[in-house]
């Protein structure tokens, strides 16, 4: 009997076996390429920017992980960790857009051993090797991408520190690889930021550090202000620095750009130190009389922007230390040096960017019935305040800017990106083509400060052997590159914003430490409460005793004392029990997540497969 009965026990379980195999293989049928994302942030789900820039490509593109894997998992350097958790986000991310792309994406991952011809074809691509070890070996976790016309881009870390804009990068490469050309960048500046010959010095003037990197990255398209009357359409990204005075006909151009979904980089400015448009050779006191603000009212009313060409912000926290007209060291609080909590951490332009300086800088804000959106990209602390621009343009001494200081309470925004389905702002044109409003939403980046251009803000340039050597002591560089090259991408790309990152605290588990650690710090103030209070007692009991018995302890003291002793052994047993019992609530948490995604998952998901085979069935049936 006993013998049957465990036959029939080991028979159930070898039929519970084979219809959980079944039902994996059931399963595997139904939802093959099915995803479902039940994470909290969606981050396996990709956004719609990435979807359509993978469904968009035509000429495969092929991206190439190099994971150290091997080297990572024999390592104990703490960063070659981090790469290892990281990695699996990585991966899955690729196979996640290689899964979009409809057969157009490509991915293999190779693992670059130590000495091996891997090792030296990652770092010929240009990756970026972490040292490991006593041998000499190299951690690698990069991105290579090509396509079919030799073109390559490269992702030389990816760093686990940027999690955030990993799919931006991802998305960027994909998008880059599958472009023709170089995107063509379109320039209107009122100052002089090329190479040409400077009146003032007589001698030909090297370009700007700014102009060169654009050059280098980007079809630049220098436009003559004057004459400006229509943008060419095959300009990706129009950049006007110091529109001073524009015409309303490349006013008009610069109108119907934007309407057309053309992307825009602005800077005005109240008092340009850098425009010396207005120098004359024969006369030194024309520059200081010229008008060297900037501004486009039309634009802006349009746009739903305030933005005065007459108001200079001050910061005393973010001024910069300048040399006084006695040559002494005083901060100028006009001349401002942002950090990297005053630049927005979550907009890929000044996500990475740790310093930025500007120099009698305006700032912008949303007018009372603008429908747009102003993101911050640089603002000032809430110690800011505004000053009128002549009062700086003739301050012989900048400390006299500190005299009735009066802050305005809230930062003041000196760069922002601008969101809005913009309007026209010449409803009474009427030419061929003429848009009174654009398709869709659009996007444009404002900063309100020309001089943050300038070299002397950023960059130290030196002559060596004939070429120009760039120092940058400032990301000025670095975010106006990263501006245009992020507004240089399709609308898709500029969609994609920051996601979260794979890192899930244990929030539940912190909160019950913070409260079991409030109970036990209530419990130890009042353990030493109760010892000042018998320290009290017994100061007291020994001030009414005589002389010759201050050595001995009385009844009253020894009682106090036994009283003292009984309620700390209780109070340290009340501690150990909260000990205790957030070690007992912390372990049933565990066992019941266990319980839930060994257990539980796993049978509604069976449940639901076997409920929709029967459901098909049904359907088949029917049909």
């Amino acid at each position: 009997m006993k013998s049957n009965k465990k036959l029939l026990s080991f028979g159930a379980l070898a039929v519970l076996a084979v219809l959980f195999v079944a039902m994996i293989l059931v399963s595997n049928t139904l939802f093959r390429g099915a995803r479902l994302d039940l994470t909290q942030n969606h981050l396996y789900t990709l956004s719609q920017g990435s979807k359509n820039i993978l469904s968009s490509i035509e000429e495969p593109v092929n991206l190439t992980l190099y994971f150290s894997d091997k080297a990572a998992a024999e390592s104990t350097n703490p960063d070659a960790a981090a790469l290892r958790n990281y990695a699996p986000r990585v991966r899955e991310l690729l196979a996640e857009m290689a899964a979009r792309a409809g057969g157009k994406l490509r991915v293999q991952t190779i693992d670059p051993l130590p000495f091996s011809e891997d090792e030296d074809r990652a770092t010929t691509l240009g990756l970026q090797a972490l040292p490991w070890g006593q041998g000499g070996g190299n951690l690698f976790l990069g991105i290579v991408g090509t396509n079919s016309t030799n073109g390559k881009s490269v992702m030389p870390i990816a760093d686990p520190r940027k999690e955030t804009f990993l799919e931006y990068d991802v998305a960027k490469m994909v998008h880059e690889l599958s472009m023709a050309k170089k995107p063509a960048v379109g320039l209107i500046s009122g100052l002089a930021m090329g190479a040409g010959f400077d009146a003032q010095t007589r001698q030909m003037r090297q370009p700007w550090a700014i102009q060169s990197q654009l050059e280098q990255m980007f079809e630049v398209r220098t436009l003559t202000p004057a004459s400006v009357k229509a943008i060419d359409k095959d300009i990706n990204v129009l950049v006007v620095a110091q529109p001073k005075n524009l015409s309303d006909d490349a006013q008009y151009a610069i109108d119907q750009f934007v309407l057309r979904g053309g992307h825009l980089l602005v800077f005005v400015d109240p008092l340009a130190e850098s425009d010396d448009s207005g120098a004359d050779p024969n006369n030194p006191q024309a520059a200081a009389m010229a008008d060297r603000s900037s501004d486009l009212p039309k634009l802006f009313k349009a746009w739903g922007v305030d933005y005065s060409p007459s108001k200079i912000v001050l910061d005393r926290e973010h001024a910069l230390q300048v040399s006084s007209p006695q040559g002494q060291p005083i901060r100028h609080a006009a001349i401002l040096g942002f950090n990297q909590r005053d630049l927005n951490p979550t907009d890929i332009v000044t996500a990475q960017l740790q310093s930025i300086n500007v120099s009698t800088a305006g700032y912008f804000q949303l007018a009372v019935d603008s429908k747009n959106k102003l993101t911050p990209l640089i603002q000032t602390s809430a110690d800011a305040t505004t000053v009128s621009a002549d009062r700086v343009k003739f301050l012989p001494d900048p400390s006299q800017l500190l005299v009735d200081y009066k802050p305005g309470g809230q930062p003041l925004v000196v760069a922002a990106r601008l969101e809005g389905k913009f309007v026209t702002a010449f409803p009474e044109r009427k030419e061929e083509g003429h848009l009174a409003e654009a398709k869709d939403a659009g996007e444009i980046i404002l900063v309100a400060d020309t001089d943050i251009l300038s070299n002397r803000l950023w960059v130290q340039v030196q002559a060596f052997f004939g070429q120009q050597v760039m120092n940058a002591f400032a990301n000025n560089g670095d975010f106006i590159v990263n501006a245009v090259d992020n507004l240089g991408g399709s609308s898709d790309l500029i969609s994609i914003r920051g996601r979260a990152t794979s890192q899930r605290p244990f929030t539940t588990v912190d909160n019950m430490r913070r409260a079991a650690e409030e109970s036990f710090r209530g419990k130890e103030r009042e353990l030493q409460q109760r010892l000042s209070d018998t320290e009290r007692k017994l100061t007291e009991l020994q001030s009414g005793k005589s002389r010759e018995n201050e050595m001995i302890l009385s009844p009253e003291q020894k009682a106090e004392l036994t009283r003292f002793q009984d309620q700390k052994v209780a109070i340290r047993k009340e501690l150990r029990a909260v000990r205790r019992s957030l070690d007992d609530r912390i372990e049933a948490l565990g066992t019941r997540l266990k319980l839930v995604n060994i257990g539980l998952m796993p049978l509604l998901i069976t449940l639901f497969a076997l409920g929709f085979a029967l459901f098909k069935r049904q359907r088949r049936k029917t049909a």
